[in-house]
């Protein structure tokens, strides 16, 4: 099956588009990446949306307004994706959306909303669009998060020892394999080192590129010891966290009254990143950890990271042969893949809930849509190849 996977996380940058032959043979899935392209966002879209992320206050119509204009942008990366990597013949497309809330009330999440209507990739592409995965895994007591858990556990199958898959995106997450796998959201990635940049620079610039100022920067270690004291790094997994708690105005509370220069608040809430992931990882004990995510292209961050794993190995993706940029598109893909075949998409030691389920609603294409033959094999294994 040709499946286009898309996802914009929570960055909200970009809408990164992956073109995937996907089949499944006994248990292995094996997944060929045929492309991988980014569109971002129009500055004008962009702008719409961070305004109306929490702690943002918004109206109905900027609802509407944002489900139909993020739907559009998906529609034409899927539709540039769709001519690119397979002619104009893809099966089916897998759309994550836009989150633009989770919400979560005593550590538990009561619902999710994504943005980015897949009426409209349906109409452009005449594809099947397979959205909204979350919701299935929250209605039946899960996180909805990290949904990617399935995907690594699977990919990370027969890796030696016990392995860790950490996306670093805007909020990062680990998948760690073992007997007992787990997987949860660990704190902020990117996402209070993007909040810091833009305090500092009066919303000049909205991201440190290639960790230059954390470099320059000095840890102050009295505020990163500030920023430790949040509760949710101590909170048990299965946990999910975003931009309702880890926010600029969230960053700006905290820094009320003090005087750190522009730098040292860059590379303290960098090592804000690496402390907190390494502090998660840490009574899990991985033998590596493999990192994905726009995070690693932070070599500031990353050294860091590899400094408080101390042995454990870090490694990239790219590594293992999965573009970095690539891998949550193509675990969405997966899903998409896993959904279409009336597969279960979740697993529930990840995300807490009750049962897997099979995760998405699906919008009919141009010729509808009529599900392929149910697949009965359980899947224990994934490859990806380029």
């Amino acid at each position: 099956m040709r499946v286009i996977g898309l996802m914009s996380g929570t960055s909200h940058d970009a809408i990164d588009a992956v073109g995937a032959d996907i089949e499944l043979q006994d248990t292995m899935i094996q997944v060929h990446l045929v492309g991988q392209l980014s569109r971002p966002y129009s500055d004008e879209l962009r702008s719409e949306l961070i305004a109306a992320l929490p702690p943002g206050a918004i109206d109905m119509a900027t609802v509407c307004r944002l489900d139909t204009t993020i739907g559009q942008a998906f529609a034409a990366a899927a539709d540039a994706a769709q001519h690119e990597f397979f002619g104009g013949t893809a099966d089916l497309v897998a759309a994550h959306g836009q989150t633009v809330y989770h919400w979560v009330s005593d550590g538990a999440v009561k619902g999710t909303l994504q943005l980015g209507q897949p009426a409209w990739i349906a109409e452009r592409t005449g594809l099947p669009v397979v959205s909204d995965f979350r919701s299935r895994d929250i209605a039946a007591g899960g996180q909805g998060a990290p949904l990617v858990g399935l995907f690594d556990l699977l990919w990370l199958a027969g890796r030696p020892e016990r392995a860790a898959a950490l996306n670093i995106g805007g909020i990062a997450n680990v998948t760690v394999t073992g007997d007992k796998p787990v997987a949860f959201d660990t704190g902020p990635g990117n996402a209070l080192i993007d909040a810091a940049v833009e305090l500092c620079t009066g919303g000049a610039e909205h991201f440190d590129r290639a960790g230059v100022r954390a470099a320059r920067g000095e840890i102050d270690t009295d505020l990163l010891e500030t920023l430790l004291a949040e509760p949710y790094y101590r909170a048990p997994g299965p946990k999910t966290t975003g931009k309702e708690l880890f926010n600029r105005s969230y960053l700006a509370r905290v820094l009320d009254g003090r005087s750190a220069s522009s730098d040292d608040i860059v590379a303290t809430v960098t090592a804000l990143t690496a402390r907190t992931i390494a502090d998660a990882l840490a009574p899990l004990r991985p033998t590596e950890v493999i990192a994905s995510g726009g995070g690693t292209r932070n070599p500031t961050l990353m050294a860091m990271l590899g400094a408080h794993l101390g042995t454990t190995k870090l490694r990239t993706s790219d590594e293992l042969g999965l573009p970095s940029a690539a891998k949550e598109p193509t675990a969405f893909a997966v899903l998409g893949f896993l959904t279409a075949h009336g597969l279960a998409g979740s697993q529930p030691a990840c995300t807490g809930a009750s049962r897997a389920a099979v995760l998405g609603s699906i919008t009919p294409g141009a010729a509808g849509f009529a599900l392929p033959s149910a697949l009965t094999a359980i899947p224990r294994r994934l490859t990806v190849a380029r």
